[in-house]
């Protein structure tokens, strides 16, 4: 019985990093997929679930918003304040066009 109830962790698991995934990459503008999604791929993987639940609520929220809390433009709510909101801010996961 633990072996099932491992691989249905496991897979459920999969799932939400999937979901989170395509939500990461299919923002509605180039510029947010590839800041939220490129953020997403370079940090996903350390995440527990109470990080992934918090990049969930943050997927809630709008575009411009996310945006603007990274480059600094807006002052981060404090309910994003924290870790995941720092290294976002540090933008060190965007590649550069050339």
């Amino acid at each position: 019985m633990r072996g099932v109830i491992g691989y249905m962790a496991a897979m459920l698991d999969d799932l939400i990093t999937k979901r989170l995934r395509w939500r990461a990459h299919h923002r509605g503008t180039k510029e947010a997929d590839r800041m939220i999604g490129g953020f997403f791929e370079c940090h996903h993987e350390g995440w527990n679930e109470q990080e992934k639940a918090l990049f969930e609520a943050l997927l809630e929220e709008q575009d411009v918003d996310i945006m603007a809390w990274a480059i600094g433009t807006q002052k981060v709510p404090e309910r994003f304040e924290g870790e995941m909101m720092t290294a976002m801010q540090r933008l060190d996961y965007l590649p550069i066009d050339r």
